[in-house]
């Protein structure tokens, strides 16, 4: 595509994807190869000395991925991007350059369960220590940085509760700490967020979620912005030190603000190995190019759904940023202007019990554990997804006895009501 400045539904159809110069096929080619002929023996030896670019091996590049990799970067407003195996892997790989042993993070306390437990019992079998803070209050990180912290990490609408993060206030707080600011983005998508525009540093998906948008495709997707100093302050080696595999190569001093994504592939994936698989880096290409008229569908059913619940005698609060009465509406308005997302949660009358007899008694809903479906989504998060937390955890996390956590779908918005009211009125009945 040219220079020219196109709408993001325009480029969630075309960025990194044009028809095939040999064939004419309109369509994105799956490129399920594993490796690549090389030109001849110098084009081989520049290829593995990164003094071109091209591929060599699928762990490292595929032309699918490669794709999917420009399409996440144009709508992010990224410089670069690396695609990975699923979510959880983007986020070690995210960190892989970054951290060492004694290296510490400083993450928001309400983030997804399972990214919490990463941190918490995962990341310590690396020597990497995760400080958990409250991110409704900006300044947390900023009490709890020390010489040793290398990154903040947040969620821009976080999973379960809907709650929004003050990304400005906290990219302010990083930019004085110099380390870089990752902000999962999964919940908004580009389409209602793009961290960069307000100071992130990286941005992390897991793509298996509203981008491919159809439950079918598991990934991960790192996007760099490409305006983090990598030499400041002498804290980030991996990225502005001599690279032993190289030969001494500084990733920085050579490619500059494309040096996160050249070392996320030429190191992190040639080492760690969670490379995404093409036929799903294709699916997720496909997904994206309704990623706009999805989300605009699924914010607009989940407001209704959630005013609905607001009413409902069974229910006891609904944590919905769209709602006027939420909390975090002000910052909705801020960040997220096109609409809060889909997925929120809901308290139940009656508790834990009820909660598990509202999951089996839906009808249209599927009861799993997953979010970003065309299809409604219904879980009870504190006895599957963060079951693995205390109690306490659990309640600091958005995810008490009560909770229900619901992923709005496009259908019929009336179905999806009715399904939650008969599911509630059969939990309540005794």
């Amino acid at each position: 595509m040219s220079d020219k400045t196109y709408g993001f539904e325009t480029l969630a159809l075309h960025a990194g994807a044009a028809p095939d110069p040999t064939t004419g096929a309109r369509a994105l080619p799956i490129y399920q190869t594993t490796a690549y002929v090389f030109e001849d023996a110098d084009h081989a030896a520049a290829l593995f000395n990164l003094q071109t670019v091209g591929f060599i091996y699928s762990r490292l590049t595929n032309p699918t991925n490669a794709a999917l990799e420009t399409r996440l970067a144009t709508l992010e407003g990224g410089r670069g991007c690396t695609v990975a195996s699923s979510g959880h892997a983007a986020q070690v790989l995210a960190l892989f350059p970054l951290m060492s042993p004694g290296a510490e993070i400083v993450a928001a306390s309400r983030l997804y369960g399972g990214s919490l437990q990463q941190m918490k019992n995962t990341y310590p079998k690396f020597g990497w220590t995760a400080k958990i803070v409250d991110a409704d209050t900006p300044d947390n990180f900023k009490r709890a940085v020390t010489d040793n912290t290398k990154a903040f990490f947040i969620e821009s609408l976080a999973n379960p509760g809907g709650v929004i993060s003050d990304i400005e206030a906290i990219a302010r707080i990083a930019e004085d700490a110099g380390v870089p600011l990752l902000v999962d983005n999964t919940l908004a998508t580009p389409w209602l967020c793009r961290p960069i525009d307000h100071g992130a540093t990286l941005v992390v998906h897991s793509t298996t979620k509203f981008l491919s948008g159809t439950g079918t495709s598991m990934g991960g997707a790192i996007v760099d912005s490409g305006k983090f100093d990598w030499s400041r302050g002498a804290k980030f080696p991996s990225l502005a030190g001599p690279e032993p595999a190289y030969h001494g190569l500084n990733f920085y001093e050579t490619f500059g603000d494309m040096a996160y994504t050249f070392h996320s592939h030429a190191v992190g994936l040639r080492d760690l190995g969670p490379t995404q698989a093409p036929f799903n880096a294709w699916l997720t290409m496909l997904g994206m190019e309704t990623l706009g008229l999805r989300m605009e569908r699924h914010c607009a059913n989940a407001l209704a759904v959630a005013q609905h619940l607001e009413k409902h005698p069974a229910v006891a609060w609904v944590n919905y940023a769209g709602l006027p009465s939420n909390k975090y509406n002000a910052l909705a308005k801020k960040y997220l202007p096109k609409g809060s997302g889909s997925v929120f949660t809901f308290g139940v009358r009656g508790g834990y019990d009820v909660g598990v007899r509202v999951v089996d008694n839906v009808e249209l809903f599927s009861h799993l554990a997953n979010i970003g479906d065309a299809k409604s989504l219904i879980i009870h998060p504190a006895s599957t997804t963060h079951r693995q937390l205390s109690e306490d955890q659990r309640v600091a996390a958005g995810a008490g006895p009560d909770v229900l956590r619901l992923s709005i779908g496009i259908e019929t918005v009336a179905d999806i009501i009715a399904d939650l009211d008969q599911a509630l009125e059969k939990a309540t009945r005794s």
